[in-house]
């Protein structure tokens, strides 16, 4: 097994039997749940987002800065799980901040229905163009986690949005690629205002120059000359959208330096 799902698979025997009590509750497990290490009550209370009200951003209620943005976006979409409330607050807390690691398998199967979501979509609109291609199945073809800062790596010990894709890349068979880099530390981006992350968010990512001939190589390999490359970016939480539209600019200019249509889209844990 490779070093990049070593992590995974220590993950995973944390929910081992005799790890029974529900980690967000702290009840005992009992009957079944879609969900390791949570219990069956907890995994109802869980607030997916199904149906976004905004095609865009994929927020789950009204979204004044899709409707009110008249500059191009260079992602076609952002897809979430969850809505962010108190609670998924708290799981977050648990892993990104106090190092709960028996949140991580949990946290990437649920970034994982999103996935399912943004593949249902954009498989229903293939049909729709050319009912003839109902034998192929729409598929993302890399993953792009969001780069962290190496202080930030530093405090927490490993990158969350690298750890997710890591469930997606495993259960999906799309590979994950650390094609951006971060060139410098923003700070915490919770507490400022939309134009504040915007502002910060400006030169933070480039090129990761250790990989993009890999991703050449890659794209030649596995891509069909008749279509884009479709580029999922990776990330923990959308909050403003300004992390994402940062690194899908950084995408869509490798994409054009190697000759290649790029379509990116975002998968988020949760949507703020």
């Amino acid at each position: 097994m490779s070093a990049m799902f070593s992590w995974l698979t220590k993950a995973q025997s944390l929910f081992s039997p005799s790890a029974s009590p529900c980690l967000t509750c702290g009840k005992r497990i009992s009957g079944s749940s879609p969900f390791p290490g949570v219990c069956r009550i907890c995994a109802e209370s869980i607030p997916w987002i199904r149906s976004p009200r905004c095609l865009k951003c994929g927020r789950h209620v009204g979204c004044p800065d899709c409707t009110r943005s008249t500059e191009p976006s260079p992602i076609i979409c952002n897809r979430s799980a969850v809505a962010y409330n108190s609670d998924m607050r708290e799981w977050l807390g648990q892993y990104k901040y106090r190092g709960n690691e028996r949140y991580a398998l949990l946290l990437g199967l649920m970034l994982d229905r999103a996935y399912l979501t943004l593949k249902k979509e954009k498989q229903s609109t293939l049909l729709s163009r050319e009912p003839s291609i109902i034998h192929r199945s729409w598929s993302a073809d890399l993953l792009v986690p969001v780069p962290v800062s190496d202080s930030r790596l530093m405090e927490r010990g490993f990158n969350q949005a690298e750890r997710l894709a890591d469930v997606l890349s495993r259960r999906r068979k799309v590979q994950q690629l650390p094609l951006l880099i971060r060139t410098h530390h923003t700070g915490k981006q919770s507490f400022k205002s939309r134009a504040e992350r915007l502002a910060d968010m400006k030169h933070a990512f480039a090129e990761n120059p250790a990989v993009t001939t890999q991703f050449a190589d890659l794209m030649k390999r596995e891509v069909p000359l008749n279509r884009p490359v479709r580029i999922i970016i990776v990330d923990d939480i959308y909050t403003t959208g300004s992390t994402i539209r940062a690194c899908a600019e950084i995408i869509q200019q490798i994409g054009l330096d190697y000759g290649y249509t790029i379509e990116v889209y975002s998968l988020t844990w949760a949507r703020s």
